[in-house]
């Protein structure tokens, strides 16, 4: 699905350079589940943002879907991530103003989808991740661990290749944690390809492949035992 060759990611100011970013190879196959981890400021998050095109690499290589990205015009990073992307934030990002269901549809307003279809796969969406009995509440009204699902179904209605998840259980209590990370997997058995950054190993172990980071480089790979 997407390949990194020597990529970096530097961030200048006048008087400062930051080497967040510094040769970073990785390849992700179709159907991954891939946990990041590693100590605050090792460059996780910014890896994230880059595989998301939400920042661009200073310098290197990153293929996308067969398709260089690296350099490519905002316009177009933008058609590129509504058409394969869906992310999970760790702070939900919902619209309080609006019902869970039309939080989950607000992904779609961008495809120029119908109403009724919006409305359609919105509610079969919400029922996969166990939330379609809140359609119609605010997301004040939910608990933290049915945001976080609102917040999957919205990530996933547009049916993306890729689901990018930044500490998806980082606000929840353990309990809420570990129902969302059961999710994820059982996404990930129906096929979904997902890369999560995480502090938490035990939620780094639901991942079939854990990238270990330290200083903008990635320090080891392991995998799951099957």
């Amino acid at each position: 699905m997407l390949s990194m060759r020597d990529l970096t990611r530097v961030y200048r100011t006048d008087t400062v350079e930051t080497t967040a970013l510094d040769g970073i190879n990785l390849e992700i196959e179709d159907g991954e589940f891939v946990a990041v981890m590693g100590p605050s400021g090792c460059g996780k998050s910014t890896l994230l943002n880059v595989i998301g095109m939400l920042d661009s690499p200073t310098s290197g290589s990153y293929v996308f879907n067969g398709e260089e990205v690296a350099g490519l015009p905002e316009a177009k990073l933008a058609d590129v991530r509504k058409k394969n992307l869906g992310f999970i934030f760790q702070s939900f990002n919902l619209v309080d103003e609006l019902s869970v269901r039309e939080n989950v549809e607000l992904a779609l307003l961008y495809h120029d989808v119908p109403a009724s279809e919006r409305r359609r796969r919105a509610d079969e969406v919400m029922d996969k991740v166990g939330i379609g009995h809140r359609a119609k509440h605010r997301p004040s009204q939910l608990s933290g661990g049915q945001q976080q699902r609102v917040a999957v179904a919205r990530a996933l209605i547009a049916e993306p290749k890729l689901i990018l998840a930044d500490e998806p259980t980082g606000n929840l209590d353990t309990h809420h944690g570990e129902e969302v990370m059961k999710m994820l997997q059982s996404l990930n058995a129906e096929g979904s390809t997902i890369v999560m950054v995480t502090h938490s190993p035990g939620h780094a172990d639901y991942a079939g492949r854990v990238v270990n980071m330290l200083d903008g480089r990635i320090l080891q790979e392991r995998r799951r035992a099957a």
